[in-house]
């Protein structure tokens, strides 16, 4: 996205005329809701995604695997330097999928609930219902990466992730403060600590890359604050169970 000044003055048939876009601002983009927008997803590329083949049609120059891609903004970072993120909601999904043999794209339910498990029975690592169906339990992470301009990304954990998800949310579990009026410890905004996560590699039958979860220090930038928080507000008023799905996930990325 681009930035400039919100008003600019030029030449038009000889006469200066002034571009306002701060009295202009939002002009265009009415009728477009939180559900028209692309949502950023923030993956951990594995030597098997196709963002790391150089022959395929989602190539992206200079990605490899074990750095973090948005797929949105296009950007990749680094997963041996690490990235730092501000966790601003979360929630389990258990979105029901066809097998990946059949290609059949999007899940065949964007998120069955809980109970739903006690339906399924475990084949390997799989739970799987009596149609053939498979639940992908995922852990969705809404957060706000901080770099040199904010972004707001969806990180979503499944199968050998959901480790390191559990960890981070016992990381944030136990961030406490102390309150102003009573004195006693209380818990602290998911939102009110960075986070710095890195990439680590794993071999065992296959090598993958996992990640590691620190934290790095309460936030101290007001206006970040603010924006992690609305951000928090705003998914709590969505409908977030069927836009925490990754819209085409293939088994290059179930790991």
């Amino acid at each position: 996205m681009t930035q400039e000044t919100s008003d600019l003055t030029i030449k038009k048939e000889g006469a200066l005329a002034t571009l306002d876009f701060e009295a202009d601002s939002g002009m265009g983009l009415e009728n477009i809701d939180k559900g028209d927008l692309a949502l950023p997803f923030l993956k951990l590329l594995q030597a098997g995604s196709y963002e790391t083949k150089k022959k395929h049609a989602k190539y992206v120059e200079g990605a490899e695997a074990g750095m973090f891609y948005n797929t949105v903004t296009k950007k990749l970072y680094s997963g041996e330097t690490g990235i730092q993120v501000i966790p601003c909601f979360y929630k389990m999904t258990y979105p029901e999928w066809a097998p990946f043999d059949k290609s059949e794209g999007r899940p065949v339910h964007p998120d069955r609930g809980p109970e739903i498990m006690a339906q399924t029975t475990k084949q390997g690592t799989k739970d799987v219902l009596s149609n053939g169906n498979e639940i992908i339990k995922t852990a969705n992470h809404f957060v706000i990466i901080l770099s040199d301009k904010p972004e707001k990304a969806l990180m979503s954990l499944k199968t050998t992730q959901l480790k390191t998800s559990r960890g981070w949310n016992s990381l944030m579990d136990n961030e406490m403060i102390i309150s102003k009026t009573s004195g006693k410890s209380i818990p602290a905004p998911a939102f009110s600590r960075v986070y710095k996560i890195n990439s680590v590699e794993n071999t065992g039958n296959f090598t993958w890359h996992g990640m590691v979860v620190n934290i790095v220090k309460p936030v101290d930038n007001g206006e970040i604050y603010s924006m992690a928080k609305d951000f928090n507000i705003a998914l709590h008023k969505s409908n977030v169970a069927a836009a925490a799905v990754e819209p085409t996930p293939t088994t290059e990325s179930n790991y």
